[in-house]
């Protein structure tokens, strides 16, 4: 595990597919609700993600690491540390993600690979901004192909699909991607965004519920997909964040503000 750590921070691609298990069906998942099936769909975005970030550092907090015969599991905290240059390359942006990661390996003629793993933010809040003029300034801006743009319009309708549910409603969304929707007399209010992950708060009067949300916009701004959560429900409010919701599909049903 800490070779693979290493191979990361190193932005070796040739390292880490060695480490690595190729079989098609292996399933995991990584921040902002993005999911990976094999390892061609992974492949692509850590080479978007070591040309985006100009550094990486890669500190390990704790690791624990069980085996049984040929099969092992681990639970890691790391920080991960990306440096992106901004448009002029003559200033940086630095960003710190606290990450928490639990996945399985198995050894395959002699050697331990990594077939499946989970990451998350060990915080409600996400990634950190560490630029020394902005010391607490959070950033919220971690996407694979992560350069900075300026947060977009989020004005007009969405369609928005909670998938495993397949309930379907319609939200109404003012720039600042705030607004009502037509589900328990909703309302989302978006709190932070950069870097196309966007992320906001829930909240549903008709049945006395609320919680947060997380989704990564697509480049052409016409759809996003993430992950939903209760924090509230009803008189309980010690609900942890994160730990129960879904998955969420919106759709833009109006044209995109600004597009030709």
């Amino acid at each position: 595990m800490r070779a693979l750590v290493r191979a990361n921070a190193d932005k070796d691609l040739h390292r880490l597919s060695r480490m690595m298990a190729h079989d098609p069906d292996i399933t995991s998942y990584t921040i902002g609700g993005r999911k990976y099936v094999g390892w061609s769909h992974f492949e692509q975005d850590l080479l978007e993600e070591f040309q985006s970030a100009a550094a990486i550092e890669i500190t390990i907090r704790e690791l624990k690491v069980w085996t049984k015969g040929d099969v092992a599991w681990y639970a890691m905290e790391l920080d991960y540390i990306r440096t992106v240059m901004t448009d002029t390359d003559k200033d940086s942006h630095k960003s710190l993600l606290p990450l928490r990661e639990n996945g399985v390996l198995e050894r395959r003629n002699g050697q331990w690979v990594l077939l499946s793993w989970h990451e998350s933010f060990r915080n409600a809040g996400g990634a950190v901004g560490l630029n020394d003029r902005q010391p607490s300034s959070p950033v919220y801006a971690i996407t694979a192909s992560g350069n900075y743009h300026p947060a977009p319009d989020l004005s007009g309708d969405w369609e928005i699909l909670e998938v495993e549910d397949d309930k379907r409603y319609r939200a109404t969304l003012d720039k600042a991607g705030n607004g009502p929707y037509t589900q328990h007399n909703g309302r989302f209010t978006t709190t932070q965004f950069s870097n196309r992950l966007w992320q906001g708060t829930w909240q549903q009067p008709g049945n006395d519920r609320e919680g947060g949300f997380e989704l990564l916009l697509s480049e052409d701004g016409k759809e996003a997909k993430g992950v939903w959560w209760y924090t509230r429900v009803g008189t309980r409010k010690n609900i942890p964040p994160r730990e129960h919701g879904g998955t969420y599909q919106w759709k833009r049903l109006t044209p995109v503000p600004g597009a030709p």
